[in-house]
């Protein structure tokens, strides 16, 4: 088994030893134009490899550009569609407001009526009793007089 393995690797290494030679014999074999011609070739295969990955990078650039710019619109619109929706808040909060002062204005106008009606009955009804109170001396002033007076006829 061993010489089986050994002749085969030698089979193989002089294998690739033919297809190298056999490859430098081809490249000896060319004319030197065509084999400039190749080496051209190549180099423009290069370059345009090269030119296909910076076009490549220029592609990812414009997409992350275009994406950002996409980004920045969107945002741009929440911003925009933010600052109406606040201006509606302040407007519907302004006119709520408004009516709630004007409903305030209201009730105070009422409940300043409602006092002033409730101190001029006071002072009415203060002055009727007072009336009242000075009507009871006076005639109690009377009474008083006419018992002494008809105490004294008695007397």
């Amino acid at each position: 088994m061993s010489t089986a393995k050994t002749s085969s690797k030698k089979r193989v290494a002089e294998s690739l030893l033919t297809k190298s030679a056999s490859k430098f014999r081809v490249e000896d074999e060319f004319d030197p134009d065509f084999s400039s011609d190749i080496k051209g070739i190549m180099s423009a295969l290069h370059m345009i490899r090269e030119k296909a990955q910076k076009d490549g990078m220029k592609k990812n650039d414009q997409t992350i550009s275009s994406v950002g710019f996409e980004i920045k619109s969107m945002i741009d619109e929440l911003k925009s569609k933010i600052e109406k929706d606040r201006q509606a808040f302040a407007k519907a909060l302004s006119k709520s407001s408004k009516e709630c002062e004007n409903c305030l204005k209201s009730e105070t106008a009422k409940f300043q009526e409602i006092h002033d009606n409730f101190f001029k009955e006071k002072e009415a009804h203060l002055q009727a009793l007072q009336d009242t109170v000075s009507k009871f001396e006076e005639d109690k002033e009377r009474l008083c007089m006419r018992y002494e007076q008809m105490s004294k006829d008695r007397t």
